[in-house]
């Protein structure tokens, strides 16, 4: 159904955006291509989580992204946001907001040599870039450096920091609202035995992507698959909502062509076929709009007080090796003050 742009219809209670509120792009459904039968929907399911006693997350954004993955059943849309208002409530035993309040990441340089997962700047579009390199991983190995709860915990809070602040700042430098991040998944060098290895902890990470962090997937470039994947991902696709299946682009190791249309070689890590070589390298670095002093804002779950913050920093024995450093954050950033914290790896 097509629908005319017009500026998102706010809620003064719950809807205080200091970034651009439409989508660019006109689907229906979306911010500032709705129809008053979705404005409607909107009210009434806000209206219905007031009256059950929420009153957090109950901004229109949030409500939109809901009903969208929903396709607008308000009553669907409500049970999937009270389940993720209960997971958001008790995860990790302290809670999302107090997680990525607290969590410290310390083994992460480490992590990186056998699993990276990172943001690194931004595509055409403005979207955060999001980057998975699978063909190291080493269970083994890294459960000698951290757990797989600890991995976990650390992708929610990637989730977090994505939502708040890289979509923001990325907003702000567009001129329009962004909600999603464009995904680098490679598969270069990951046989059966190692994509198996994983399932667990692939499934887990995917179960909480789908279920509490609705629409945030803008496109994803499966790149190195190897032979057999495409067909086998052909077959999986018929059971994947069709507006999902088209975000998702299968390439083998000619990738390089397609995937700089949608990025910019400047932004894209050389690894990949662009041109960027970060001084602390593309891995670590977090460079991004989310960095830049007239972009960024502090985001909304930091403004609990240090006197009430927990520890939540502990590492499972053993730690990185002596002499490890993490390197520094892009220059002109304090990782002590700046929004995100230390260097980061979202969203899948």
């Amino acid at each position: 159904m097509a629908t005319s742009t017009h500026e998102l219809k706010l809620d003064p209670k719950y809807d205080d955006y200091d970034y651009p509120t439409v989508a660019p792009v006109p689907q229906n459904g979306h911010p500032g291509h709705t129809t008053p039968e979705q404005d409607a929907q909107v009210f009434q399911l806000r209206s219905s989580l007031e009256q059950d006693g929420y009153t957090k997350n109950l901004d229109t954004l949030t409500l939109l992204r809901f009903l969208r993955a929903r396709k607008f059943n308000v009553e669907l849309a409500k049970q999937m946001f009270v389940d993720c208002e209960k997971w958001r409530a008790s995860y990790a035993d302290v809670g999302v907001e107090e997680l990525v309040r607290t969590f410290d990441y310390k083994e992460r340089p480490e992590v990186f040599k056998y699993y990276p997962q990172y943001y690194h700047k931004t595509d055409k579009d403005g979207r955060p870039l999001y980057i998975e390199q699978l063909g190291n991983v080493d269970l083994t190995a890294l459960g000698k450096i951290t757990s797989q709860d600890r991995m976990i915990q650390n992708l929610v809070c990637e989730y977090e920091k994505m939502a708040d602040p890289r979509l923001p700042a990325c907003s702000r430098k567009s001129g329009y609202l962004l909600e999603t991040s464009c995904t680098i998944m490679d598969l270069k060098g990951v046989g059966i035995a190692k994509a198996t290895s994983v399932y667990g902890y692939l499934g887990a990470v995917s179960t909480i992507s789908q279920n509490y962090y609705p629409e945030r997937l803008g496109k994803m470039y499966v790149i190195n698959a190897p032979w057999g994947f495409s067909g086998v991902f052909s077959v999986v696709k018929k059971f994947l909502d069709p507006v999902t299946s088209a975000k998702i682009h299968v390439l083998g190791s000619g990738y390089q062509k397609e995937l700089l249309a949608q990025v910019p070689a400047e932004n894209l890590p050389k690894a990949f076929g662009g041109t960027c070589e970060c001084e602390k390298g593309c891995q670590l670095s977090d460079a991004g709009p989310w960095w830049d002093p007239e972009l960024v804002r502090e985001p909304k779950w930091a403004k609990k007080s240090e006197a009430d913050a927990i520890d939540n920093s502990a590492l499972p024995p053993p730690t990185q090796p002596a002499g490890a450093t993490v390197p520094a954050p892009p220059v002109g950033s304090d990782p002590v003050t700046a929004p995100g914290g230390a260097p980061a790896p979202a969203h899948t």
